[in-house]
């Protein structure tokens, strides 16, 4: 058998085997015997080296359920890769070729280092370390529609970081053509539908909204792992960010929002040996941002010297509903 190797001995049936008549009962136990002592093996632990009547065996046993629940994560993280890698696929032919050329994925440093350049740099691997300060910068006089490029630049370096370093290939997001354009495509769909009353426009609209904010708590998810390897040269304990935090409703999602901007462009500036720029944005204007611990909503509610610059000196409320429990 393949789960173990295994000798039997029987002197005791086989002493009484001469017999003509008892040759085929013999036989019978015999084979009832080495299934017994089959089954016994495979439920055996490894340090037992034989049984109580006499049989030995040669080798431990495998636990089958510790194989069937591999194979079972293997599974799933290989259908949650196919699903990613497909959804990624799918949209990116739906791109105009020139954007698609535009875009498309660069080794880390090929960008210039000034401030503008970053801003209009094609996604690289490792990712561009965009600060705070930087995507504050681009973000602000767009009203918001630079950070939709920075949603897509991140989200895709992560996807081609994946591709590149797992040793199967294996994937666990969308990337920036999978995680944005379903977006973007809904609502240029939903919006003018829902403007004419359509039901079929709120219903995509909803499934668009569902969609994006599915991908942030997943980029959260991955920003955390991605800390996790780096913990020494970023001095954390823990990861930064409470994954969840992208339900809730402002400000706290611009919280950990921005949080995910400085740690995660800390983690690009550390793979890409690049040196401490101080961000003074981040830890200096608003200390929330880069605080290394973790902190809970009530942590953060009642500790002001978190909040902004002129709150640093101020003492924390001691109010009992803020309080964590124990």
């Amino acid at each position: 058998h393949s789960a173990c190797s295994f000798s039997v001995t029987y002197p005791a049936i086989n002493s009484r085997c001469n017999s003509p008549n008892l040759h085929g009962l013999c036989s019978t136990l015999t084979k009832a015997k080495v299934r017994s002592v089959h089954t016994r093996l495979l439920r055996a632990s490894p340090e037992d080296h034989s049984d109580d009547e006499g049989v030995s065996t040669a080798t431990s046993a495998v636990e089958p359920s510790s194989v069937e629940e591999k194979n079972s994560d293997m599974s799933q993280a290989k259908i949650i890769s196919d699903f990613c890698i497909g959804t990624n696929t799918f949209w990116r032919k739906l791109v105009i070729e020139p954007v698609r050329k535009y875009v498309e994925i660069r080794p880390g440093g090929t960008a210039p280092s000034d401030a503008l350049s970053k801003l209009m740099a094609p996604p690289e691997v490792p990712g561009i370390p965009r600060p705070v300060w930087l995507t504050i910068l681009g973000s602000v006089p767009t009203a918001l529609g630079w950070y939709g490029y920075y949603k897509f630049s991140v989200e895709e370096e992560l996807y081609q970081y994946e591709l590149q370093n797992d040793k199967d290939g294996k994937v666990t997001g969308c990337g920036g053509y999978g995680t944005l354009f379903p977006f973007v495509y809904a609502v240029i769909i939903g919006f003018p539908l829902s403007l004419l009353d359509i039901p079929l426009g709120e219903t995509i609209l909803k499934a668009a909204g569902f969609w994006i904010l599915l991908g942030q708590v997943n980029l959260y998810r991955r920003v955390n792992e991605l800390c996790e390897e780096a913990r020494d040269e970023l001095e954390i304990t823990e990861p930064p960010l409470y994954e969840w935090w992208a339900l809730l409703p402002p400000p706290i999602d611009v919280v950990v929002g921005l949080r995910q901007v400085h740690f995660l462009s800390e983690y690009w500036r550390i793979k890409r040996s690049e040196p401490y720029d101080r961000d003074i944005i981040a830890e200096e204007l608003f200390p929330f941002i880069s605080t290394k611990q973790r902190f809970t909503l009530k942590e953060f509610f009642r500790t002001p010297r978190m909040w902004f610059w002129f709150t640093k000196d101020w003492d924390d409320f001691e109010f009992e509903f803020l309080k964590d429990s124990a």
